[in-house]
């Protein structure tokens, strides 16, 4: 998920994100410990359909989850997923509340200050939506109106530093789509793939602006664990790299996504 605030939050963000680094370092060997323990925990959103989400069963599901399950299973532990604000998910890993996050990051210089990746697992990109009936047509036409962001993404912090129209908030993508649809924004600023697919699905009267080039158009999304393991990061990554090899990652996007995004 590309997912910022304000660049003086962000900037807070990371500082306290490397205090707790500092304050919990890593273990020394930490895929030994994770692999004694039995179980890979990785935190997500559960705000981001399709590839997190919780269902009519009140189960986290989606892509990310398939995916964090599935190192897992190639690193012989049991897979454990859960939800977490995203504007405090980096802090969280950090203060080893859970071991991974698998939950559609995009990968920034920012983020590898304080964090390592495996990856990327796909590559995504920019897009600014609107109604179908609207207006919009491109950036010039958004000057004074008003753009729906989620709390926490690069697309936030893009937002704020492109200006010239009022922002505000939300936890993701749900939110984002309801309030779109009720007139509440002009416009909503997310990943394109997983919007692209939510429309799919859904059928909801909504477009991506034919804006190109914007910033950050193309980015790679990562796995993020807490730095200093080169085991368990050359661990995941052969798990990942195998499940790309072997079709397992393929079938997987396609159940949720409906390709291959590689």
């Amino acid at each position: 998920m590309f997912q910022s605030i304000s660049r003086v939050a962000m900037h807070s963000a990371l500082v306290l994100g490397l205090a707790f680094s500092a304050a919990f370092p890593a273990a020394a060997d930490e895929l030994a410990s994770i692999r004694e323990s039995g179980k890979l925990s990785a935190a997500m959103s559960g705000q981001y359909p399709p590839f997190s989400m919780i269902d009519e069963q009140n189960q986290l599901v989606g892509f990310d989850v398939d995916i964090a399950n599935e190192i897992a299973k190639r690193l012989g532990v049991k897979g454990e997923v859960l939800t977490t604000a995203w504007d405090g998910i980096i802090p969280g890993l950090l203060a080893q509340k859970y071991d991974s996050i698998v939950g559609s990051m995009a990968i920034t210089e920012e983020r590898q200050k304080a964090v390592d990746f495996v990856g990327p697992y796909y590559r995504d990109g920019r897009g600014i939506f609107v109604l179908n009936d609207s207006t919009v047509k491109g950036l010039d036409d958004l000057k004074g109106k008003t753009l729906g962001v989620t709390l926490g993404e690069t697309h936030e912090k893009w937002a704020r530093e492109t200006g010239g129209w009022t922002i505000r908030t939300y936890k993701g993508l749900p939110e984002l789509v309801m309030e779109l649809k009720a007139g509440r924004v002009d416009a909503v600023v997310v990943d394109y793939i997983a919007l692209l697919a939510v429309i799919k699905e859904t059928g909801d009267p909504i477009h991506m602006l034919d804006i190109p080039d914007i910033e950050g158009a193309s980015v790679g999304i990562g796995i993020a664990i807490r730095k200093d393991n080169p085991e368990l990061k050359a661990a995941m990554q052969k798990a990942l790299d195998d499940m790309m090899a072997d079709g397992t990652y393929e079938t997987i996007a396609t159940k949720w996504i409906g390709r291959d995004i590689r």
